[in-house]
């Protein structure tokens, strides 16, 4: 690489971070950064757009300026109070997720490309020129709750300057901080885990569409390319870090937000020109969105415990009618469900809100031979165990109406895969799936 040092750190530092006491920061930023800027840094900027979008399909125009300006902002890495993280999450495989980290990895700072990664190489290889992390197929990583705990500290710590991590080193086992702040972008299956993704510039990706093209990425053409863009950034920016050090530019946003967009905006204000402008609109639209998913999220978690709850109610039959759980969750006063959406919860809303738990409907005959859409409750117990762990540590056996099914004790039965049958074969009383 060019235009820049390129140290690779892999020793301990100081506990107060390798800037400690270099850079002063001004109660505010200069007030005019399209005069600031330069010429140059609108038009590489431009430039470096033009080349992910590209080899890329982002879901929006908001999240293109935003990878932009995170690529550049990891050239300045060591003149950054925060290290914002950059989630890349889609549904299903196929959206594009490794192919961001692919263009990510030819033009950061100094990246560093895994599928995983233990916690004690991760702060071995972070130092006082802190590199670019790229973690691909993350979901794998933080697959259970509670899984990973301590990489998943080390990746929230890492978002902030002067939070190291402390362990024994050396032959006199002394006590040694090692630093974590480094900027890092991981692309999962599905969400990250929460206090990774507050802390993020989240991309939701999404499958093309039969008519958005993009250039195929060939390592042999792509990377040189790439790599010319990642010299020019490094050569633009180098100069200017002390300046970047010094700003506290104006935010449109607050509390952890603004510190994880504040190094994208730096970027904008030093590039000038429409940039600044484009930067804070990004910031406020997807923020803004991202709050509403947090909103829909926590409704329906709650859904699950709810509907938990109603199964209890129940004695923990074996599924119940679509129309009876609704009923059941309308009779709930301190409940939302009562005034959701337009009117209030019905058999549809309620499909389509288990349908990202991959729970859906099925036929069942209940009593007296009733046939009905309902809900079989094992195909609850993995969302439930992964979203609202502590209902399931005492979670009971579910009955038959007429003979209960007697569970190994602290044993919760397991999800099957496919379609199960409702009850045992040739067995009384429970609901069964009809044909």
């Amino acid at each position: 690489m060019t235009g820049t040092a390129q140290q690779k750190g892999t020793g301990p530092v100081d506990a107060q971070g390798p800037d400690h006491g270099t850079v002063s920061r001004p109660p505010r930023g200069p007030t005019d950064p399209v005069e600031r800027g330069s010429g140059e840094g609108t038009e590489l900027l431009d430039e470096l757009q033009a080349a992910i979008g590209k080899y890329v399909v982002l879901p929006s125009d908001e999240a293109l300026t935003a990878v932009t300006l995170w690529v550049a902002a990891t050239h300045i890495q060591t003149v950054l109070q925060h290290a914002p993280r950059l989630a890349v999450v889609g549904p299903t495989k196929g959206c594009g997720k490794s192919r961001v980290l692919d263009v990510l990895h030819e033009t950061v700072h100094q990246p560093i490309m895994t599928v995983n990664m233990s916690t004690a190489v991760l702060f071995r290889v972070i130092g006082k020129n802190p590199r670019t992390l790229l973690v691909d197929e993350a979901d794998t990583i933080f697959s259970k709750a509670g899984d990973n705990e301590e990489l998943r500290g080390l990746l929230n710590a890492g978002h902030q300057r002067n939070r190291p991590a402390w362990r024994i080193s050396g032959p006199e086992h002394q006590p040694t901080p090692y630093p974590t702040f480094a900027m890092a972008a991981l692309a999962s299956i599905g969400d990250l885990p929460d206090t990774i993704t507050d802390r993020a510039v989240v991309l939701r990706m999404q499958k093309r569409k039969p008519g958005e093209k993009v250039t195929p990425f060939r390592s042999r053409y792509a990377t040189p390319e790439l790599n010319a863009l990642r010299d020019k950034l490094a050569a633009w920016l180098g100069p200017l870090r002390g300046t970047a050090g010094r700003m506290a530019p104006p935010m449109p946003v607050e509390d952890r937000a603004a510190d994880t967009w504040e190094p994208l905006v730096i970027i904008a204000d030093l590039a000038g020109g429409h940039w600044p402008a484009r930067a804070r609109a990004a910031c406020v639209a997807m923020t803004l969105f991202e709050a509403v998913q947090d909103e829909q999220t926590n409704l329906k978690t709650r859904l699950l415990r709810d509907i938990h709850s109603v199964f209890e109610a129940h004695s923990n039959p074996e599924a119940l009618s679509s129309l009876d759980l609704v009923t059941a969750l309308l009779q709930d006063p301190d409940a939302p469900w009562a005034e959701h959406g337009t009117n209030r919860l019905n058999a549809y809303h309620l499909g389509r809100m288990l349908r990202d738990f991959d729970i859906r409907p099925a036929n069942y005959r209940f009593d007296k031979g009733r046939q009905a859409k309902g809900y079989a409750r094992n195909r609850f117990l993995d969302s439930w165990a992964r979203h609202c762990p502590e209902l399931t540590e005492t979670a009971p056996a579910p009955t038959h109406d007429a003979t209960p099914a007697r569970q190994a004790q602290g044993k919760l039965p397991a999800a099957p895969a496919g379609q199960l049958p409702i009850g045992p074969p040739g067995g009384p009383a429970g609901p069964k799936r009809a044909r």
